[in-house]
């Protein structure tokens, strides 16, 4: 009996026929070469330099655009405001173009906020009113605490309050100003000596939702604005004697929009303050269909539908125990036929989706970042993974193959079943609730290996997996793929013989 590296060796030998290496070498080929025409598409030249998005403390992209009246703060200090209006404007999308009617989107934000200067991405803890979502405290983009519900009216005004006490910042609440209750606190780790406090105001666009396919859905967003009221601002801690300063945290005024709106800014009159704005402070990424992955692996399919056909055929050949057509296929062969083509497969995706990954990180976009937004971490989990979803999808058609003895129809199952459901869910065709259905029950689900859109609650976007987000987590969805493979690899030795001599025992009992 051959050893298991025998074995192995010799599965391997047979696997490298030309024509399956030169299958295996155009399914990276074509990942590789759609990928790059996917992230050059993504890059455009800038006359000068290219502006950048902002990044984060951690280095994610992150939107910070708000309207800002500030004065230095030094090491220890506080801010204290009431709030008596918040007020904004929404325009909305066809059929109603153009039509701009008073109102606040969920997440429109005013109050205040201590912020590490005015560079955009630089971190902060803010406190404030939100269109209906109530008190908030939210800090360095990601973190959002909530405090107590409910608007605010000049008949039941705000107060609001924040606190430094080196890098540590609380935020507090109050209805009369006597009795005080912390939202919560942050820890903002290397704030300067010196940093910003003041009052600020933003609004993201309205998301709308409008239908195409079967149920499924585009998003278009339109243009808002917020405004918050204050007075009784009280500042302790204020390192310079200079009045307040006024700044927009990013591109303000400029837009076709905003021409029809009342201009961002702040104005102080008779103790009052009235600070407008438009923008966001939060997690980048979420807009705009936010698949930067997806949209440079969308040479994934044909490579996969490649990589399936190839495995079908390798595991097909010779199903049964007929010596004229070679060595029957037994347990330790098909599972030496599993580990020779699940290899393969991994080093050839690894190879492929690497390529992909680091030309789209080094590509700028017009906006200067990368064509693919990625963290180094989160490039090498989405390579790493999917390549490991191709090398589980191979093994699992492998086995197909084996089951049914017949390539057309073990081709024909494992494309239904992997394939299918990945394509039409990737396209705003089906309805969101039936693509994640697709993409949690089906084999397809190991395509969450490339999911790079996190959903946060603070952030209204269009979490569907047409736009690139999945229902179940990467680590999930892969186990999901594991599952279908593990059994149907497991009942496909289960129907084989253990050894050569139990194959060939009904040949010689004929």
């Amino acid at each position: 009996m051959l050893t298991t590296n025998e074995l192995l060796r010799r599965e391997w030998t047979g696997f490298r026929r030309p024509g399956r290496l030169i299958a295996m070498a155009a399914a990276a080929l074509v990942v590789v070469a759609l990928g790059l025409l996917a992230a050059l598409g993504n890059h455009t030249s800038c006359d000068g330099p290219c502006p950048t998005e902002p990044t984060g403390p951690d280095g994610s992209l992150v939107n910070d655009q708000f309207y800002f009246l500030h004065r230095d703060l030094g090491e220890n200090g506080s801010i204290t405001v009431r709030m008596t209006s918040m007020t904004g404007t929404i325009t909305y999308p066809p059929p109603d173009h153009d039509r701009i009617v008073p109102g606040l989107v969920p997440w429109a934000k005013a109050g205040i906020i201590i912020k590490d200067g005015t560079r955009r991405g630089s971190s902060y803890a803010a406190l404030m009113l939100t269109g209906s979502h109530g008190v908030r405290m939210q800090y360095d983009y990601r973190h959002d605490i909530a405090g107590s519900a409910g608007g605010v009216s000049a008949e039941s005004p705000r107060r609001l309050r924040l606190t430094r006490s080196g890098d540590t910042i609380t935020g507090y609440e109050s209805v009369d100003g006597e009795r005080w209750t912390s939202v919560g606190t942050a820890h903002l780790t290397g704030l300067p000596e010196t940093v910003q406090v003041g009052l600020f105001a933003t609004s993201p666009g309205n998301l709308t939702l409008r239908s195409v396919g079967l149920g499924g859905a585009t998003e278009e967003v339109r243009f808002t604005q917020a405004g918050g009221v204050f007075d009784n601002v009280v500042l302790k801690g204020a390192t310079s004697a200079g009045g307040w300063r006024t700044d927009a945290v990013g591109e303000m005024n400029r837009t076709d929009w905003e021409k029809y709106h009342k201009a961002s800014g702040a104005v102080q009159k008779n103790g009052t303050i009235t600070v407008t704005g438009t923008g966001d402070i939060g997690p980048g990424g979420t807009e705009g269909g936010g698949r930067p992955v997806e949209r440079t692996l969308g040479g994934l399919t044909p490579g996969l539908l490649i990589v399936l056909v190839v495995a079908v055929r390798f595991a097909t050949p010779g199903p049964r125990p007929d010596p004229a057509r070679g060595t029957p296929v037994t347990r330790r062969v098909l599972a030496a036929k599993a580990f020779v083509v699940g290899a393969v497969t991994f080093v050839t995706g690894l190879f492929a989706v690497g390529i992909v990954v680091l030309v789209g990180v080094a590509i700028p976009t017009g906006s200067g970042a990368s064509a693919i937004g990625v963290s180094a971490l989160t490039g090498v989990r989405v390579v790493v993974g999917t390549a490991a979803v191709l090398a589980l999808a191979a093994v699992l058609a492998l086995a197909l193959g084996a089951l049914l003895r017949r390539a057309w129809l073990a081709i024909l199952v494992a494309v239904l079943a992997i394939a299918v459901p990945y394509v039409v869910t990737s396209v705003p065709l089906l309805a969101d609730g039936l693509s994640e259905w697709l993409l949690r029950v089906t084999p397809a689900a190991g395509f969450a290996a490339q999911q790079t859109l996190i959903q946060y609650p603070q952030v209204i976007a269009h979490y569907a997996p047409s736009a690139g987000h999945f229902p179940l987590p990467w680590w999930a969805g892969i186990a999901v793929l594991c599952a279908y493979t593990a059994a149907l690899l497991g009942f496909a030795l289960s129907r084989l013989p253990q050894s050569r001599q139990q194959a060939e025992q009904p040949l010689r009992r004929s």
